[in-house]
């Protein structure tokens, strides 16, 4: 089975936002400019989101119980330690993608269910709402770090090979 067109923009999007927190020292993450929130936030607030759609409701799993109090939406804003929201993401990616693998463009038209019934949103609009949720916190992380003085850092979006728009990328 080939990757679904949508799985493989989420992790070409997830490589972009990793990709612009490199060199984030420990000390930078998790400093907070308010109103912004700190980058370790945004990391462990994306593995959140992950871990609600693709591990909790695909999978019946939970990895990490108190992910949502800490670094939910609509929570107190908090500065986790960078490496471990990083640790956290990577083992929630890790587990979505067991079940983002699987995905058909059947299934991505299929609702997740929580607590015997499904939400509003089906399977291929939460990869879009979870893609774009990405991009949002790429450019928040982003402006971190201008206003970090960080000289070095991405500038555009990178190279595109690994999510190209092919012929087969078809919704229907």
């Amino acid at each position: 089975m080939s990757e679904h067109h949508l799985v493989r923009q989420l992790r070409f999007t997830r490589n972009e936002f990793i990709r612009g927190l490199d060199g984030v020292a420990a000390a930078d993450g998790i400093r907070r400019l308010a109103p912004l929130n700190s980058i370790g936030w945004m990391v462990g607030h994306l593995a959140n989101q992950e871990h609600g759609y693709w591990v909790v409701l695909a999978q019946q799993k939970v990895l990490f119980p108190g992910l949502r109090d800490l670094v939910g939406t609509g929570k107190p804003a908090s500065t986790p330690p960078l490496g471990d929201r990083l640790a956290t993401w990577r083992a929630v990616t890790r587990e979505a993608d067991a079940y983002l693998d699987t995905l058909t463009p059947e299934l991505a038209l299929t609702f997740l269910r929580r607590g015997g019934s499904h939400g509003e949103e089906n399977v291929g609009t939460l990869l879009l709402r979870t893609i774009y949720h990405y991009w949002f916190h790429t450019g928040e992380a982003a402006a971190v770090r201008q206003l970090l003085g960080h000289a070095s850092r991405p500038e555009f979006v990178g190279p595109m090979g690994a999510a190209t728009y092919e012929a087969d990328d078809r919704l229907s």
